[in-house]
């Protein structure tokens, strides 16, 4: 499973936390491993199942 790294921007600017969206922009990859990153994630208070994409 994969997250497309725009799902991770989109949300965070929606609850207007836009330094932290344009971080995300600068430091992760296009397709981010939640395996990887599930600190990161969590800090974020962000579900990965949420934001998964449907292709592997």
């Amino acid at each position: 499973m994969r997250i497309a790294r725009y799902r991770i921007v989109t949300a965070l600017r929606e609850r207007g936390q836009h330094a932290r969206a344009d971080w995300v922009e600068r430091e992760l990859p296009e397709r981010v491993d939640p395996a990887k990153h599930v600190g990161l994630l969590a800090t974020l208070r962000l579900d990965a199942a949420d934001l998964a994409d449907a292709s592997p």
